[in-house]
């Protein structure tokens, strides 16, 4: 690896500069032009160095105060239908399945970001009501872990 690319690499590790040019910035941590931080980083992702690149809103600094993990119980074979649509919700950033057990009969998952619980628990209410959907629990959140990315280089 390039001195350029290594240092592009340790940056991107700690998340993209905030700003209106992100890469400028990372371009100049670097040492090396706009132009060629942009390069870098594509080549990382065609060669799988980078497996996945996005971009994460801190929903507390929006405003979105309130978080539920709303756990449902669906059937087989209704879950990818409802998955698809549950995913194109504006209030919901994930959405999976998970294996169901004869403890815990929810199968599908999704964390919701409302500004009060009261805004959770009627969005639920309303997926609920539009699905058919009679068993189902919101999960609220007590504590925000930082996430925190590693390279292990």
């Amino acid at each position: 690896m390039t001195e350029h690319e290594t240092k592009i690499l340790a940056q991107l590790q700690k998340g993209l500069p905030v700003g209106p040019r992100p890469f400028c910035t990372l371009a100049e941590t670097a040492g090396c032009t706009e132009k060629e931080a942009l390069a870098i980083v594509q080549s990382f992702v065609r060669d799988g160095t980078i497996r996945k690149f996005g971009g994460f809103v801190n929903h507390y600094a929006a405003g979105f105060l309130a978080n539920g993990m709303v756990v449902w119980d669906v059937s087989e074979e209704r879950l990818e239908e409802i998955a698809r649509r549950f995913s194109q919700y504006k209030n919901i950033s994930h959405c999976y399945a998970r294996p169901r057990s004869d403890a815990w009969p929810y199968r599908l998952y999704t964390m919701v970001h409302c500004r009060t619980r009261e805004e959770v628990e009627k969005l639920a209410k309303e997926m609920a009501h539009k699905e058919g959907i009679a068993n189902y629990k919101i999960l609220f959140s007590t504590k925000e872990y930082k996430k925190v990315n590693r390279w292990l280089g």
